[in-house]
């Protein structure tokens, strides 16, 4: 109840805080749906020339890029760390946090949130509406509940992959540009897995498993029943991945020395 009640605290300042600056808020929001837009209107202009794309209609591979958004936006939302070596390693600020009685992932998760990210949620299931709508997609009252599940394994997945590559920085405290590479390799999640090389496909599913924050999940709902088993995994491999960021986490802390000449 006590790290509840930090979360709330937390939340509370954050939309005070926001609030203070409401056009830079609006700007937020227009400039990530400027680029939800445009990531749809690639999608669109491919199917500007082809029917298909490896047995994936449009409605589908639309629907897939709706379920991406819901988990990415939760993700976005809770675990902006993707400047976590240059603000507290380089510039020291991990020495403030690790004087406070909360976990240390814990405060700078609250720290780096950023609420506003949760709209590209809503921008998602907009878009797996209008796909699911042309597809004639019937649902059953349990797949709210899976709908759930599957968006907080997805938005694990990311969380333990990026989690983990921060936790280098306390080994290798020097500026570096990993993270920022592994956002954008972190896009191919949001399209069918089977367009790829079987390469591709094999580090998209066990190495850095993005394809479980996209495109199996959503074959789920999509009646593809060759990608269930993967589908139901999809939180189990939410737990592992965050689980192992947790502990490298932990490692990295009782290894870190401070900041100083």
């Amino acid at each position: 109840m006590f790290y509840v009640s930090i979360f709330f605290q937390y939340m509370a300042q954050y939309m005070k805080t926001k609030l203070q600056y409401r056009a830079d808020l609006l700007v937020e929001f227009i400039s990530d749906l400027m680029s939800q837009a445009v990531n749809l209107v690639f999608l669109l202009v491919v199917f500007g020339h082809t029917t298909l794309l490896h047995g994936w209609t449009r409605e589908e591979i639309l629907f897939i890029y709706g379920f991406f958004l819901v988990p990415y936006a939760v993700f976005g939302a809770f675990f902006n760390i993707w400047d976590f070596n240059e603000r507290y390693i380089v510039r020291g600020e991990m020495d403030r946090v690790l004087t406070r009685p909360v976990h240390s992932l814990f405060q700078i998760i609250l720290e780096r949130m950023e609420l506003e990210s949760l709209l590209g949620g809503v921008t998602g299931m907009i878009i797996m509406v209008y796909a699911g709508a042309r597809l004639h997609l019937s649902l059953h009252w349990y797949d709210i509940f899976m709908f759930i599940l599957l968006v907080l394994g997805g938005a694990l997945i990311y969380a333990g992959v990026f989690v983990s590559l921060a936790t280098i920085s306390f080994w290798a405290d020097a500026r570096t540009s990993i993270i920022p590479m592994m956002y954008n390799i972190s896009n191919y999640g949001r399209y069918p897995i089977d367009i790829y090389h079987r390469i591709i496909r094999y580090i998209l599913t066990w190495i850095l498993p993005f394809a479980f924050v996209g495109v199996y999940p959503a074959s789920y709902f999509l009646g593809k029943k060759e990608w269930y088993g993967y589908a139901f995994f999809t939180p189990i491999m939410g737990m592992i991945f965050f689980t192992i960021a947790i502990l490298l986490w932990n490692a990295g802390v009782k290894r870190y020395r401070g900041a100083g000449n």
